[in-house]
């Protein structure tokens, strides 16, 4: 069976009484990646356990104690790690890959206060 991602495991995760909430399409994209990559079989629990708790140690190591607000930036952090430590990307893919979704972001926001749909 398949190693996936629990929800009882993330207690700080964004929630409601239906599961995860998104604030930007962008964090249900990089939850769902991390989600695949764990039933794939690319990525144990335990190893994301590790890397999302690293970055939250980090960040408040920096002063920077989590409520909920910055939770998927730190999820995002840990993605990141995860996909250059296996070779998946590399951070020059990563970084223009960003590029483009925050290009791709400003262009919707735009068109959404057009008034388009």
């Amino acid at each position: 069976m398949p190693d996936s991602i629990e929800l009882a495991d993330l207690p700080l995760l964004p929630r409601d009484d239906d599961g995860p909430v998104f604030a930007e399409p962008w964090q249900a994209q990089a939850f769902a990646m991390v989600v695949e990559l764990t039933e794939a079989g690319t990525l144990t629990r335990e190893e994301w356990a590790d890397h999302l708790g690293a970055v939250f140690k980090e960040a408040e190591a920096r002063g920077e104690y989590d409520t909920g607000q910055r939770y998927y930036d730190h999820w995002l952090t840990a993605l990141e790690r995860v996909v250059v430590e296996k070779n998946l990307a590399g951070w020059e893919d990563l970084s223009k890959e960003g590029e483009s979704i925050r290009e791709n972001d400003h262009h919707n926001r735009e068109h959404q206060l057009e008034g388009g749909h």
